[in-house]
C-alpha cells in the first residue's frame, strides 16, 4: 500500500515538474518576431547571459502601427559608457536609427520606434554579470500613447518639441522621447530651448537631454548633455541632421522643457588668397652637440 502511494506521489511531482518547466518560458539568441505584442528576454533569462555573444532581435508588427517596448527587468555588467555589455535599439530593420544604448540595472523608460519595425542587438564580452533583460513590447498607432508619447522625425522648416504634459504638469517619470530633425542639404539647423527644467546632477545621469549630430545616437557626435534648470545655449548643427534624446528615470521628475528648432542656411567659408611676398633665403644653423 505504502510503495503504491509513493509511485502516485512520485508521479505527481513528476508531472508538477513537467508543467513548470512547460509552462516557464524560455529565451533563444535573437529572432524575427512578429505580432501585436509580446516578450523578449536574453538568452538564459533570468540565468547569467552567455560570454561572448550577439543576438539581434527583429521585431515586426501590423503595417500602420509603431512598436512600443518597455523593460521590465535590466541587469547587464556596468559601465558608464556601457562598452562591454549592452542592448541596443534601433527604428527599423535597415536603414537604422539608434534609439538608445542601455546596460547596467537603470531601467529606462519605454522606446518608441517610428516606424512598424525595431531592432534589438544585445552584445556580451568574456566576462558577464547578470541576468541579462526582459522587456515586453506591444503595437500602437502613433501618438496614441497620449501623454506618454513624444518623439518623432521633425522635417518641417520650423517647430516645437517638448516634454510630455507640458505645460500643465510634470514630465512622466520613466520616459524616453527621440526627435530627428532633418533639413534639406545644404542647411543646417538651430536648436533654442525657451524653458527648461529637468532633475537636476551633476552629471546629469539621470533625467537628461543629449544632442547629437547626424541621424542616431553616438557618443563621439555628442555635442552636450543637459540637465537642470538653466536652459543650455543654442546648438547650431554641423550637417544637416540633428538627434535630440530625453531620458528620465523612474524616480524624479520635474517642470520639462519646451524647444524650437529652425533651419538655416549653410555658411561656407570663404577661402582667401595670402598676399604675395618673398621669402627671405634661408639659412642652415650649425647643429649643437
Amino acid at each position: 500500500m505504502w510503495n503504491i502511494c509513493g509511485v502516485l506521489i512520485a508521479w505527481a511531482l513528476l508531472l508538477h515538474v513537467r508543467a513548470q518547466s512547460q509552462t516557464r518560458q524560455t529565451f533563444a539568441c535573437g529572432g524575427n518576431i512578429t505580432g501585436e505584442s509580446g516578450v523578449i528576454g536574453s538568452q538564459g533569462y533570468p540565468g547569467v547571459y552567455p560570454p561572448n555573444t550577439k543576438c539581434v532581435w527583429r521585431i515586426t508588427v501590423p503595417d500602420g502601427k509603431v512598436v512600443v517596448l518597455s523593460f521590465r527587468s535590466l541587469d547587464l555588467e556596468s559601465d558608464n559608457l556601457c562598452r562591454y555589455d549592452y542592448v541596443d535599439f534601433y527604428s527599423g530593420h535597415a536603414n537604422v536609427q539608434r534609439l538608445g544604448r542601455f546596460c547596467g540595472t537603470f531601467r529606462p523608460g519605454a522606446l518608441v520606434s517610428t516606424s512598424n519595425k525595431m531592432l534589438l542587438q544585445m552584445v556580451s564580452d568574456a566576462n558577464t554579470a547578470g541576468s541579462g533583460f526582459l522587456a515586453v513590447y506591444s503595437a500602437a498607432y502613433p501618438h496614441e500613447r497620449g501623454d506618454q508619447y513624444c518623439g518623432g522625425r521633425l522635417v518641417k522648416p520650423m517647430g516645437t518639441f517638448k516634454t510630455p504634459n507640458w505645460p500643465y504638469k510634470d514630465y512622466p517619470a520613466g520616459v524616453t522621447c527621440s526627435w530627428h530633425i532633418v533639413a534639406p542639404k545644404k542647411q543646417i539647423i538651430e536648436v533654442k530651448f525657451e524653458k527648461f527644467d529637468v532633475e537636476r546632477d551633476n552629471y546629469c545621469r539621470y533625467d537628461y537631454v543629449a544632442i547629437f549630430n547626424g541621424g542616431e545616437i553616438n557618443d563621439s557626435k555628442r555635442i552636450g548633455k543637459y540637465c537642470g534648470d538653466s536652459p543650455p545655449a543654442p546648438v547650431l548643427s554641423e550637417g544637416n541632421q540633428l538627434f535630440i534624446q530625453f531620458l528620465s528615470d523612474l524616480s524624479l521628475t520635474a517642470d520639462g522643457f519646451i524647444g524650437h528648432y529652425k533651419f538655416r542656411p549653410k555658411k561656407f567659408p570663404t577661402t582667401t588668397v595670402p598676399p604675395t611676398t618673398t621669402a627671405p633665403p634661408t639659412t642652415t644653423r650649425p647643429i649643437r652637440k
